[in-house]
């Protein structure tokens, strides 16, 4: 079938894209590529990919290309969903042969409740999805497909088994080749890569069990199932012939250093190439391996701290201790690798104590830059049971953006208020960026950089204006 692959625009800003841990408008304007439709859009021949947030296209551009297709494909998300609907409904007002169906971790843990809510959709493909959808468009029963729920001819919903989980990796072609056909590599832009950057997956799945993290508990699993070196590196050599202008690669691997060996590995082919590259990182990894990846590339480790207090590390199944991530962040800091430091409040067991030993924590380790993010209770994760049980979710919260698409504190304690959560977001990075040594240092790298200066006082304009939308949903709150 003609098939469309449809990242639908919504907020104004929101990066919904699968490598968006968090589905939400952030600090700083950015987009990650879509990753998770240019895998299945790889796979079926003809196919036309759509990521309408970052290139600005707007609904009626897309319903305009709606009778081009025979089958359209949506990654969706909790707090995108009832926005991606709409716009299915305007693609079938448009025309009404469309077949429509969902991807993402929302229908992979719960594609009876989506469909129930949107009899708009016929299909969803649940879990890992990527040959679900290629059987779709290649045409084959539905009744026949693996990890699909669907509407039959009389319009009741029908569950088929599950799909066996890939192993095979280097069975997926490059999702580049989809970036070069239907994308702009300059619309995407991160604050802490260099632009333009590169980003896709060397492997699925985290061995890690944080309750929080969406992915591994939804569609990639707690297996690290990664590709061989070789189909790696086969894509950095087709990504540096098709895309000379690519600054950085970034591994969006949930943790490309679950495998140490695999890690220097790559490290020393890319070195090879004179590449420059980062990845996600648990901070845990040594130092003799953190030396090997630095002198093949490496230049940033995107790494979740979460917390400093180690029993709220406990309570999320971290499997970290504070020391130990003080240590690497150390031997990152001699080492002269970047650090992009990544912290949540509002996890189960935080006190307004526990937010000032954090913010204390990030400021004594100091990363050279960090994000920070309000704990959200995805559905399908081990912190969204907890807190349905526990009353520390309120069904107003369920959707954890606002109007807006800025990311709300949905979770709340007996001790502990939406609000006071939510305003710490604010304190956190002004206790972090208004000391005079990060001052310093910000300003030092400016001056090397004109670039760097014109991208830092571009980002400082959109954080005061993420501030104030901030400060309205406070008021609200």
């Amino acid at each position: 079938m003609r098939t469309l692959f449809l990242q639908a625009p919504t907020f104004d800003g929101f990066d919904g894209g699968a490598g968006s841990r968090y589905q939400a408008k952030r600090e700083i304007k950015s987009f990650w590529y879509p990753t998770w439709l240019a895998q299945p859009a790889a796979l079926v021949p003809n196919s036309k990919l759509i990521d309408a947030p970052p290139h600005n296209i707007k609904l009626p551009e897309i319903v305009a290309q709606a009778n081009d297709f025979d089958l359209v494909v949506l990654h969706t998300s909790v707090p995108s969903f009832k926005s991606d609907v709409k716009t299915i409904e305007a693609l079938k007002a448009a025309n009404p042969k469309l077949i429509a169906g969902l991807i993402g971790a929302k229908v992979a843990v719960d594609a009876a409740g989506a469909m129930a809510q949107a009899p708009v959709v016929d299909f969803c493909a649940r879990n890992e999805f990527d040959f679900t959808v290629k059987e779709v468009a290649d045409g084959v029963p539905m009744s026949e497909i693996k990890g699909l729920s669907y509407r039959d001819a009389n319009g009741v919903v029908v569950h088929n088994e599950d799909r066996e989980i890939m192993t095979d990796m280097d069975q997926l072609p490059f999702v580049t080749s989809v970036y070069k056909r239907d994308l702009e590599m300059e619309k995407y832009f991160i604050g802490y890569l260099k632009h333009p950057y590169i980003s896709f997956y060397s492997g699925r799945g985290c061995k890690s069990r944080c309750t929080f993290c969406l992915w591994p508990q939804t569609v990639g699993g707690h297996t690290y199932r990664t590709r061989s070196v070789a189909h790696v590196i086969e894509e950095i050599k087709y990504c540096l012939k098709e895309f000379p202008q690519t600054k950085e690669f970034f591994f969006d691997d949930d943790t490309f250093t679950d495998n140490l060996p695999r890690a220097e590995e790559i490290a020393r082919e890319l070195g090879k190439l004179g590449v420059t590259w980062s990845c996600n990182a648990k901070a845990n990894v040594p130092r003799e391996t953190l030396k090997v990846l630095k002198e093949n590339g490496l230049r940033l480790l995107l790494v979740g701290y979460e917390s400093g207090n180690q029993q709220i590390l406990h309570n999320i199944k971290k499997g970290m201790r504070v020391e130990v991530a003080e240590k690497f962040t150390q031997d990152c800091h001699e080492l002269g690798i970047a650090i992009h430091g990544t912290f949540i409040l509002g996890l189960p067991g935080e006190t307004k104590e526990t937010i000032q030993e954090t913010i204390a924590f990030a400021k004594r380790i100091n990363p050279h830059t960090i994000q920070v993010s309000l704990a959200a209770p995805y559905p399908g994760t081990f912190l969204y049971k907890q807190a349905v049980e526990n009353g520390w979710l309120d069904i107003e919260n369920a959707e954890l953006v606002d109007e807006n698409g800025v990311q709300v504190a949905p979770l709340h304690y007996p001790h502990l208020s939406h609000t006071e959560i939510f305003t710490s977001v604010e304190e956190f990075y002004k206790k972090f960026y208004f000391r005079a040594p990060k001052i310093a240092s910000i300003v030092s790298e400016m001056v090397r950089s004109p670039d760097m200066m014109k991208r830092r006082l571009r980002e400082g304009v959109e954080f005061y204006r993420f501030l104030k939308e901030r400060q309205g949903t406070a008021k609200a709150a």
